[in-house]
């Protein structure tokens, strides 16, 4: 019989935290290994709100302690959104001859904003034999891998418009921070000037995924952001926003082809949309033959969705070939309801 799928979580918060708890109920697969620098020396089920059960022990341990060549199949690193912030780790973990997936954003289509270093982590894959790819609810399906698969039933596309209204609630503290949640609208005035008010991370690279799945060459793109500003008080586990400061952020985006706007991106997000009577959703609107309209609505929710998009990739990249990858590359996702095992050609 194989062996279980052997897997590392790096970075146990709330999504690391969230595959976890979901990898803990599948079968034919373990738990080697946990990182966290904050969290380093707790025990790994007590930090993640689990019962241990039948699982082997298991403390939550440095970099260092865990890291070594092999001892895993796949490492899963939930720290970072930014290619050059995570691009250490991810080094890391190829150079010790393990499989990655990474929530980084800009990882899901990276050589979007950053070619070289795209051009490094493959090459490093392929030198030691293994796969990376970056992943999760958007980037990484609902705002470009979905709306590819509907122009697969199209004969043209004229014009694309991706639109996502969303909970920030089930993200941790980096996503709070990144989208302004609690800060005043002055404050978020002073981080736009400085380009210091990150926003949603992942329109250049959704654009990017679009475009080069369907061959069009982007020659412009555009994104910009504005405040939402709550007039009641709003609290998550992770952010509170008073009333008058910011609820989070609405985000556009434009990609130009031959100089006219084609992909349209709309992203509002912020916490606790429905205390205010928003209804969230997934909305795909494609003009051309036949024309697409796709609404889902409420959204599809984005912790869940990013660590299950995440976790049911593990099959689909230890079967690729060694290399950089994303979304375009590997096997459609989809649930694992049986033995992970099953879904490993070697």
């Amino acid at each position: 019989m194989k062996e279980n799928v052997r897997v590392i979580i790096w970075g146990p918060g709330a999504m690391g935290g969230g595959m976890a708890k979901m990898l803990l109920k599948k079968k034919g697969v373990e738990i080697v290994g946990a990182i966290g620098n904050r969290s380093k020396g707790k025990d790994f089920y007590e930090h993640i709100g689990v019962e241990q059960g039948n699982h082997p022990d298991l403390k939550i341990g440095s970099v260092e302690d865990v890291i070594k060549p092999g001892v895993a199949d796949i490492v899963m690193l939930a720290t970072d959104s930014f290619t050059k912030d995570s691009f250490p780790k991810m080094k890391l973990i190829l150079e010790n001859k393990m499989n990655c997936i990474t929530t980084a954003e800009e990882m899901a289509y990276p050589k979007a904003q950053s070619p070289e270093l795209a051009e490094e982590l493959d090459r490093l894959a392929k030198e030691n034999g293994v796969t990376l790819l970056g992943t999760g609810i958007n980037p990484g399906l609902i705002m470009d891998l979905l709306v590819l698969v509907w122009t697969g039933c199209m004969e043209n596309v004229e014009e694309i418009t991706s639109r996502r209204v969303n909970s920030l609630s089930p993200f941790g503290e980096l996503v709070m921070h990144e989208q302004g949640v609690g800060i005043t609208v002055e404050e978020f005035d002073k981080r736009r000037a400085a380009g210091k008010m990150t926003g949603h991370v992942g329109f250049a690279e959704s654009v990017g995924m679009i475009a080069d799945g369907i061959g069009w060459e982007v020659d412009k793109f555009e994104q910009d952001m504005e405040p939402i500003i709550t007039e009641v008080d709003r609290k998550s586990p992770h952010g509170f926003a008073k009333a008058g400061n910011l609820a989070g952020v609405n985000m556009t985006a434009e990609g130009y082809v031959d100089g006219v706007a084609r992909i349209h991106m709309q992203h509002p997000q912020q916490i606790e949309p429905e205390q205010v009577g928003i209804s969230t959703g997934d909305y795909v609107f494609i003009k051309g033959s036949p024309e697409v309209n796709m609404s889902n609505s409420p959204e599809i929710e984005g912790g869940i969705g990013t660590y299950a998009m995440c976790v049911n990739m593990i099959p689909q990249v230890i079967n690729a070939t060694p290399g950089l990858k994303t979304m375009l590359d590997l096997p459609c996702p989809r649930a694992i309801m049986g033995d992970m095992r099953d879904r490993i050609e070697r």
